[in-house]
């Protein structure tokens, strides 16, 4: 019985353990950045779009997909710009301290000229809660390079 407890909590560890290509969330499976989406169409578009592999760029360790070469190139041009927030980790799970890997690109918000992306159905209060996560940003980046 307790070998079975120990395997059952180490398996779990492995689960929990967030999946990120040097800098970026790319999720369990696979090493792209927000599921595919276009990152620049959350800028340009105002919507969440789904890439293509036909327009792709490397960055941080990770493959960014775009819906046009014409986005290919505005993030190659400068992807700091366009890039989400914590690593495109769940933005509100970084005000609570979470590392919350699975997002859903289609809840996103654009504040100040930066893309947060969440993890649920909706942000419950980013506004406020983005303060929060800005403070605990340097420990979970800290944690995560460990």
């Amino acid at each position: 019985m307790k070998r079975l407890g120990l395997t059952c909590l180490c398996i779990a560890s492995v689960w929990t353990m967030p999946a990120l290509a040097g800098e970026v969330n790319t999720g369990y499976f696979g090493n792209v950045a927000i599921e595919g989406y276009d990152t620049v169409a959350y800028f340009t578009e105002k919507r969440a779009v789904k890439g293509s592999e036909k327009f792709q760029s490397e960055w941080l360790g990770a493959t960014w997909q775009f819906s046009s070469d014409e986005n290919r190139k505005k993030f190659d041009a400068s992807p700091m710009d366009y890039a989400p927030q914590y690593g495109g980790l769940c933005a509100e799970g970084v005000g609570y301290n979470e590392m919350t890997v699975n997002i859903e690109p289609e809840v996103w918000q654009i504040i100040d000229g930066k893309l947060y992306i969440s993890a649920g159905a909706a942000f419950e209060d980013l506004a406020t809660n983005r303060l929060k996560s800005d403070a605990n940003w340097p420990t979970i980046h800290a944690e995560l390079q460990k």
